[in-house]
């Protein structure tokens, strides 16, 4: 099993910054890769990507910084300059390539965490 957990969501105000973590954790396999981004949703709007390791939204592109730790399989999002528009649920996702325990490829798996909210007052 693949699993993310995200934390750091809170209630800033607009200017504000927040750090968002996202840790990556595996059972029952060998060894798994974590490839993490950051996706959001708004109410009454559809997921959308925020960044990876590769890249950023548009909308948010030189007020975000992504950031990991691969010996911890945590990737974190730092967010600065916090608008009221940046009001959503943030989510992490994986997508990991496993092995078993006899070292044979287990598959490919992708995974969401269950969210962590950010609300900008203005």
């Amino acid at each position: 099993q693949v699993q993310v957990v995200e934390s750091g969501g809170a209630s800033v105000q607009a200017g504000g910054s927040l750090r968002l973590s996202c840790v990556g954790s595996q059972s029952g396999y060998t060894y798994c890769t974590f490839s993490m981004s950051w996706y959001r949703q708004a109410p009454g709007k559809e997921r959308e990507f925020v960044s990876n390791s590769t890249g950023y939204a548009d909308s948010v592109k030189g007020r975000f910084a992504v950031s990991q730790d691969n010996d911890m399989n945590t990737l974190y999002l730092q967010m600065n300059s916090l608008k009221p528009e940046d009001t959503a649920m943030y989510y992490c996702k994986t997508k990991s390539f496993c092995l078993d325990s006899g070292g044979y490829p287990a598959g490919d798996f992708v995974a969401w965490g269950q969210g962590t909210q950010v609300t900008v007052s203005s």
